[in-house]
């Protein structure tokens, strides 16, 4: 009979652990403690202002909580993708137009397929490099969403257009 008692306590204590355990993973998410990563390593990139972002640009989107960047502070390379965007291409990489799939979680959570990637050039680099536009949605009225990004998806900006 001790045996037995001795199983089943045993059994509770760990499944406590177990319980506990997952409300701090649940409250905390993966960057938690005790999961040996730094939870502002994990943080989103996207809360904190780019270098271009929120105090020269005016501020933050409210759709998507990313801070404005103006046209006029992309560089050139990215002028003439928005150029390219516009008029529906010749696009220079095979990737670009492609569903661009929001892994990262930064934009705005949509359906599978809403938003599209297209590379902007990085000058001396003979690889597409870190420079990308993303859009989301279509010109359908409602107006399509233009996000920069400076670093290959690690953080975004709204381009206000």
């Amino acid at each position: 009979m001790r045996r037995v008692v001795g199983s089943l306590l045993g059994l509770l204590a760990a499944l406590a652990l177990m319980v506990s355990g997952c409300s701090l993973v649940l409250t905390e998410g993966p960057g938690g403690s005790g999961s040996g990563q730094d939870p502002a390593a994990t943080a989103p990139a996207a809360t904190a202002p780019a270098e271009s972002g929120d105090a020269e640009s005016g501020g933050v989107d409210p759709e998507s909580g990313l801070p404005w960047i103006e046209v006029e502070e992309l560089p050139q390379e990215a002028h003439e993708t928005l150029e390219l965007i516009d008029h529906g291409g010749p696009f220079p990489y095979d990737k670009d137009g492609s569903t661009f799939g929001n892994f990262e979680g930064y934009l705005p959570e949509e359906p599978r397929g809403h938003y599209r990637e297209y590379t902007v050039e990085s000058p001396g680099l003979d690889h597409r490099g870190p420079l990308r536009i993303v859009t989301g949605g279509e010109d359908t009225g409602q107006g399509v969403a233009y996000y920069w990004t400076s670093d290959h998806y690690e953080s975004f900006e709204r381009i206000r257009r």
